[in-house]
C-alpha cells in the first residue's frame, strides 16, 4: 500500500479552557498552513449538507408524487419521515466509515463518504411516482436516504477529525468555524436552488417534478468536490498513530482500542449530551424555521425560503467570529454561553415572532446568533476529547446517535406538533434541548493518552 501523503501541524497552543492540546505527544514541526486541508473539509460540508438538506426542504414539494394516498397532511408527514430513517443508521454509519477512517485514513473514508452520498442524490433524481411504481417509489426512496446516512454518518466526524489534527493550533477554532460553515452554506444553496425553482417554476411546477433538479444539482456538487479532495494531504498526527499501531501485534491493538474507549466513556456520553441541544435548534434554525412561520401564515412559498439566505450568511460571519474567540481565551466558556443563550432566549423569540411584534427575519437572525458559537466549536472541541487512533469512532458514535434521534426526528416532530394544535410547544422543545447541552459541557474532561509502542 502506497505511503499516505502528510500535512503539519503548526502553531502554538492555544490559551484557555478546554480539552488537552493532544492526546498523543507533540507535534512534528511546522510545515504547513492546513488551508489544503481545510477547503477539503469544507467543500465537502458544503456538499454534504446541500445533499442531505435539499431532501428537507423539497420533502412538502414531492411528497404527492412519492407517497401513495389522498390525505396531503399524511403525504407530507411520510416525506419526513424518510427525512429521519436517514438519520436512523447515521450511529451505523458512524461506526462503519470511522472504523475505516481511523485505520485508512482520513482522506480516504472522506471520499468514500462523498461518493456514495452524491450517487445516491443523482439516483434520488431519477426516481419513478408513486403512481407509476405504487409503495416501491417510497421504498426505494427510504433505500437512498439510508445509503446517505450511511454516508454522513462517517462524514461529519471525519471531518472533524481531519481539521483537528491539521490545523495550525492557534487557528483550531476559527478553522473548524469555517468548515463547519460549509455545511451553513449548503443550506444556503439549498435555499438558492429551491427559491429560484419556485420563481421559476413556481410551486405546482415545483411538485410536478421540478424537484428532481435539486437532487441533479446535489449529484454534480458531489463531483466537484470529489475532485477537490483528491489534492487533499492526509493527515500526519493520523500517520504518526498508525505507525506506532504497525508495530503492535493485532491482539495487542485490538486490547489498546478496547482500552482507550474504555477510558473515553465519560467524553462519549458528554459528546451526545452537548450535541442534543445544539442538534435540535440547528435543525429548528435553519431547516424547520420556513415551515413554522408559513404554518403561522407569517410567510409562504418563495418570500420564506429566500428570506433565509441573509442570515445564515450572517451566521457563518458569527461561527468565524466565535472561532477568533475561542482560540484566546478557550472553546469552553463560547460553547456554554451560545447553549445557555439557545436556553432562554428560543422561546421569546418564537413568541415574539409569532405575535407579530418581531418580524420572521429578526427573528430568524436572533435564533441563529445565539447558535453561532456553539455549531462552531463543536466538531474540534469534540474531537479533541479522544486519541487519534479511535477518535472518528469515538466522537461519531454519540454525535451522530445524538443527531439522529433528536435532530433527524425534530421536523417531524414538530410538524405533528402543528398538526394537533400544538405548535407553541415547538421553540419549547429546543430550549429545553439548549439547556441539557449547557448542564453537560461540565462534563467533559481530557482524553485519555494512547500507549506508546514498544
Amino acid at each position: 500500500m502506497a505511503t499516505p501523503r502528510t500535512a503539519h501541524e503548526a502553531g502554538t497552543p492555544e490559551p484557555g479552557p478546554g480539552p488537552a492540546a493532544g492526546p498523543d505527544g507533540p507535534a512534528a514541526a511546522p510545515a504547513s498552513n492546513g488551508r489544503r486541508e481545510l477547503l477539503a473539509g469544507t467543500v465537502g460540508g458544503v456538499v454534504e449538507s446541500f445533499d442531505w438538506t435539499i431532501y428537507a426542504v423539497l420533502a412538502p414539494y414531492f411528497a404527492a408524487q412519492m407517497f401513495p394516498g389522498d390525505d396531503p397532511v399524511t403525504k407530507v408527514l411520510g416525506a419526513y419521515l424518510g427525512f429521519a430513517v436517514g438519520f436512523v443508521v447515521r450511529p451505523f454509519g458512524s461506526y462503519v466509515m470511522g472504523r475505516i477512517s481511523d485505520s485508512r485514513g482520513r482522506r480516504f473514508g472522506l471520499m468514500l463518504s462523498m461518493g456514495l452520498i452524491s450517487g445516491a442524490s443523482f439516483l434520488i433524481a431519477a426516481l419513478p411516482t408513486a403512481q407509476s411504481i405504487g409503495m416501491l417509489a417510497p421504498a426505494l426512496l427510504v433505500v437512498l436516504r439510508l445509503v446517505q446516512g450511511l454516508s454522513m454518518g462517517g462524514e461529519n466526524p471525519s471531518v472533524a477529525a481531519y481539521i483537528t489534527e491539521t490545523a495550525p493550533k492557534r487557528l483550531r477554532f476559527l478553522y473548524s468555524g469555517i468548515s463547519y460553515g460549509g455545511i451553513i452554506l449548503g443550506n444556503i444553496l439549498c435555499f438558492g436552488v429551491l427559491t429560484l425553482l419556485l420563481t421559476v417554476l413556481g410551486e405546482d411546477g415545483v411538485a410536478d417534478g421540478g424537484w428532481r433538479a435539486g437532487f441533479v444539482v446535489a449529484g454534480l456538487l458531489g463531483l466537484a468536490s470529489l475532485w477537490v479532495r483528491r489534492a487533499a494531504d492526509e493527515s500526519e498526527e493520523f500517520t504518526r498513530s498508525s505507525e506506532r499501531a504497525e508495530t503492535e501485534t493485532p491482539a495487542a491493538a485490538r486490547a489498546e482500542r478496547r482500552r482507550l474507549y474504555a477510558g473515553s466513556a465519560r467524553n462519549m456520553t458528554a459528546v451526545f449530551l452537548m450535541t442534543l441541544g445544539v442538534t435540535v435548534s440547528y435543525y429548528l434554525g435553519t431547516t424547520y424555521l420556513p415551515q413554522y412561520a408559513e404554518n403561522l401564515g407569517l410567510t409562504s412559498g418563495a418570500a420564506g425560503t429566500g428570506g433565509m439566505i441573509a442570515p445564515l450568511l450572517l451566521l457563518i460571519a458569527a461561527m468565524a467570529g466565535a472561532g477568533i474567540v475561542a482560540d484566546r481565551t478557550g472553546p469552553a466558556g463560547a460553547f456554554r454561553a451560545g447553549t445557555a443563550l439557545l436556553a432562554l432566549l428560543t422561546v421569546p423569540v418564537f413568541s415574539l415572532m409569532g405575535s407579530g411584534v418581531l418580524p420572521v427575519w429578526a427573528a430568524t437572525v436572533l435564533q441563529l446568533l445565539c447558535l453561532a458559537a456553539p455549531l462552531a466549536l463543536a466538531n474540534v472541541l469534540f474531537a479533541r476529547l479522544f486519541p487519534v487512533r479511535i477518535r472518528v469512532v469515538a466522537m461519531g458514535l454519540p454525535f451522530t446517535l445524538a443527531t439522529g434521534l433528536f435532530g433527524g426526528t425534530f421536523p417531524l416532530l414538530a410538524e405533528a406538533l402543528t398538526a394537533n394544535g400544538r405548535i407553541g410547544l415547538v421553540p419549547w422543545c429546543a430550549a429545553l434541548a439548549a439547556a441539557v447541552s449547557f448542564g453537560a459541557s461540565f462534563l467533559a474532561r481530557e482524553p485519555v493518552r494512547e500507549t506508546a509502542a514498544s
